[in-house]
């Protein structure tokens, strides 16, 4: 996958994020592809800066690629799975 495909789907992962969790997105982005992104011939800025988000956000996809190695993503939330607004299932 090219640089310039990681930016589109980077900035569609933000631009469809609600406001209060637009870095939430950012760092899902780096869990999600950072395999792809290690392999990647772009560089990091480079991706991000295409990606046209803010370059703030480039410490925020570094976090997600780190974080890779430790998490494993759900295939789906289920709405009643979500936790509530005081963090309690």
């Amino acid at each position: 996958m090219d640089g310039k495909t990681l930016a589109g789907i980077l900035r569609e992962k933000y631009q469809g994020a609600s406001r209060n969790e637009a870095a939430c997105q950012v760092h899902l982005f780096g869990i999600q592809y950072a395999e792809v992104l290690r392999e990647c011939s772009w560089p990091l800025r480079e991706i991000v800066k295409e990606s046209g988000i803010g370059m703030g956000y480039l410490s925020e996809v570094n976090k997600g690629i780190k974080l890779a190695r430790y998490v494993q993503l759900k295939e789906e939330i289920a709405p009643g799975d979500a936790p509530t607004q005081n963090g309690k299932l």
